[in-house]
């Protein structure tokens, strides 16, 4: 797939109504994900074509369910982690093991308290201060922005 391809379904994403998006095509994989799009989902398999593809694409498509949720409104006061980066947010090192922090724990400056993985890098993010773990603000394995708040902390 080339950046041709890959910025005309970013275009028709954008463009569209789905929330989520995910393509794989042989060993290429690409996930879309509105801002705001963690609402209960509705899973629908699509096959699109693109132009220059000789061979349709087999995708799966998530759009919102328009049902109506309660939904909390997040503390966003306070201190928090933030992600420095776009990607995807894991909680430990590998997938079965110990998460590195849990609510509650103490953590020195320089303590590594998740992963943030980008392009099949694994990025370690960093306590920059002493503090507590107050509040885990994203899901293992979800997609992050930067400046996504990924940790609640109390400075120590």
């Amino acid at each position: 797939m080339n950046l041709q391809e890959i910025k005309k379904i970013m275009e028709l994403f954008d463009n569209s109504g789905i929330a989520k998006f995910s393509i794989k095509q042989e060993g290429f994989e690409l996930k879309l994900q509105k801002t705001g799009a963690n609402e209960p989902i509705q899973v629908m398999p699509q096959s699109i074509t693109l132009p220059t593809q000789t061979a349709p694409i087999t995708a799966v498509t998530q759009a919102v369910d328009s049902s109506p949720t309660p939904s909390t409104p997040k503390d966003t006061s306070g201190h928090f982690i933030t992600s420095p980066m776009v990607g995807t947010f894991y909680r430990s090192p590998s997938p079965g093991a110990a998460p590195y922090v849990n609510v509650g724990d103490i953590v020195k400056k320089g303590q590594t308290v998740a992963i943030i993985e980008a392009m099949k890098i694994m990025n370690e993010i960093e306590a920059e201060f002493d503090c507590k773990i107050i509040s885990i603000e994203v899901n293992d394995g979800q997609p992050v922005e930067f400046s996504t708040q990924l940790i609640k902390v109390e400075k120590l």
